[in-house]
């Protein structure tokens, strides 16, 4: 595993997080968890396009669990080959009452790192949805294997399955 690379991605993303987040985000509420399956490919020295499938958790699970598929497009410095990969995000709303079914389903903008040799990860911030009232920040670190480097902006865009 090639640490510097990795090292040097992590803290791109930790430098890039506070230009994507908004106060009202910043004091949110945590409603759940989105948890996405990535698809492999290609990565161009400009940019990827990799699609995605999405199942949203109500942390409390007073909610339907929802599906939704999308697409996340990257522009910047992104180069390599990877396998599937896993990502899960805490999504965040402005308040409560704020989210019902479906309501993520929308377009998100924000930052990307990633770093993988062999193995490797990154980390995603976003900002949109529905009237851009919800944030998706990484709870943890992007899983995903092969080889690739980006440091890149992001667009994300959610359609729900129900």
């Amino acid at each position: 595993m090639n640490t510097p690379l990795i090292a040097a991605a992590m803290l791109a993303a930790t430098m890039a997080v506070p230009t994507f987040t908004t106060p009202a985000h910043a004091n949110g509420f945590r409603v759940g968890t989105l948890r996405c399956a990535i698809g492999g490919g290609a990565s161009f020295i400009i940019g990827s396009s990799k699609n995605l499938i999405c199942t949203f958790q109500s942390f409390d699970g007073s909610l339907p669990i929802e599906t939704y598929q999308g697409r996340i497009d990257k522009l910047g410095i992104d180069v390599g080959m990877t396998d599937q990969g896993a990502l899960i995000w805490c999504v965040i709303a402005p308040t409560w009452d704020a989210y019902l079914p479906g309501r993520l389903a929308g377009y998100y903008v924000g930052a990307t790192a990633e770093a993988s040799t062999g193995i490797g990860g990154g980390a995603n911030l976003l900002v949109g949805g529905l009237w851009n009232t919800f944030a998706l920040q990484p709870l943890s670190l992007q899983a995903q294997s092969g080889i690739n480097a980006a440091v890149t902006a992001s667009k994300l865009q959610l359609v729900s399955m129900q």
